[in-house]
């Protein structure tokens, strides 16, 4: 299913296209309020989600960046094998492959991850978090990618 390709540039280049636009725009960790409870805020992510590994000491930048290129080729190589009339499923692996990319290219070019969109939750303390989690465009991707996938597993009896 060759044609999703399309998803994943695009979700690449809006990824890629928006956060170079905040990196122009913003100073680190200077806070934008577009409406309550959702803020544009420059932080760079060394780590993986939530910054996990962010203070390992370096070596986590080539290992992430490995995995997303790894999972990244599966994931292509998955959606290529696909059949016509998976179109959901394509999608996700669409969104997935596109959001990877974009992380990706952040790691091997400056060592961390440009976040930037901030979504505060009133029920979440703002104590629990400091600073509050960014995320960007790919990890948007990512996440609904993610919820494709396992959607299309929960519906689907037959193997793809």
């Amino acid at each position: 299913m060759r044609h999703w390709l399309w998803l994943s540039l695009l979700i690449l280049l809006l990824d890629q296209a928006s956060k170079w636009w905040v990196l122009m725009t913003l100073r680190p960790f200077e806070v934008v309020e577009l409406i309550p409870n959702l803020n544009l805020t420059l932080v760079f992510n060394t780590g993986a989600a939530f910054s996990v590994l962010a203070d390992a000491g370096g070596w986590q930048r080539w290992f992430l960046a490995g995995v997303a290129l790894v999972v990244t080729l599966i994931l292509l190589v998955w959606l290529l094998r696909l059949n016509r009339g998976h179109a959901a499923l394509a999608l996700g692996l669409s969104l997935l492959i596109g959001g990877a990319l974009g992380n990706l290219i952040d790691r091997i070019l400056w060592g961390h991850v440009v976040d930037f969109i901030q979504v505060s939750l009133p029920i979440i303390p703002l104590a629990l978090f400091n600073p509050w989690p960014s995320f960007n465009v790919a990890d948007s991707a990512i996440s609904v990618g993610v919820v494709i996938l396992v959607i299309v597993t929960l519906v689907t009896s037959e193997p793809s």
